[in-house]
């Protein structure tokens, strides 16, 4: 699904990023951890071809992400609030990405049903821009347009971050509740989510992989040794 092959992202004399190989297959819930500076959104805006590489390169089902688009199609992502479109209304912001998708009216209407509890009252018919939000809302609406067109490739950068608990625990259903054939890609810096809802972590350190693991009952005590050192 997702290839990178000698991937480098380098500012000045910097090295920022250093990952020689990482395979994402389909359907796998992939779980990226690391501290403030580890290189986790470097590596994500690198996967959308946001930024470009100082050398190597991100397939994506073997396209190449900086030489296509054709990847865009099958790819949702949410990675800050630049994704969103401050001006519009939740609903004109909806409707504007379900466009893009094919999507008609009753289309998006009847895909947002499915974010009722996610949404808690506090998103639609507000009577609010999306800039007014809090980050919170605006966080719950990224997710959610996120996941329009039913994409095969989810990637969302820090997405229990500014939700409260609740939220947090409705967010961890829905993604759990998403196809098994979706490649779903989350960076987090609570370790107890992540580790909840991603079958394989990988801890970034300065830029390189540091740990490759397979989930299990005692991964977070794991990792939590690891940060604690």
């Amino acid at each position: 699904m997702i290839t990178l092959q000698n991937l480098t992202k380098q500012y000045q004399r910097t090295v920022v990023l250093d990952v020689p190989a990482l395979e994402i297959p389909a359907g796998q819930r992939f779980g990226l951890v690391g501290n403030n500076g580890a290189g986790k959104t470097t590596l994500f805006s690198l996967l959308l071809g946001l930024i470009k590489a100082s050398s190597g390169e991100v397939l994506s089902e073997g396209l190449n992400v900086a030489q296509s688009e054709a990847w865009k199609s099958y790819t949702g992502a949410f990675l800050d609030e630049s994704f969103l479109i401050g001006f519009l209304t939740p609903e004109e912001y909806f409707q504007f990405v379900g466009k893009l998708y094919g999507m008609n009216a009753s289309d998006v209407t009847e895909f947002l049903g499915h974010f009722e509890a996610f949404f808690n009252g506090e998103i639609l018919n507000r009577g609010k821009y999306v800039r007014d939000m809090s980050k919170g809302n605006q966080k719950k609406i990224g997710i959610a347009a996120a996941l329009m067109g039913s994409p095969r490739v989810i990637i969302l950068d820090e997405p229990f971050a500014n939700l409260d608990p609740s939220s947090q625990i409705r967010l961890k259903k829905i993604i759990r509740e998403l196809e098994r054939d979706r490649a779903i890609l989350i960076s987090s810096h609570d370790l107890a989510h992540v580790t909840e809802v991603c079958e394989r972590i990988v801890v970034l350190e300065k830029g390189k992989i540091i740990r490759d693991i397979r989930a299990s009952e005692d991964t977070l005590r794991e990792l939590e040794r690891y940060f604690a050192a």
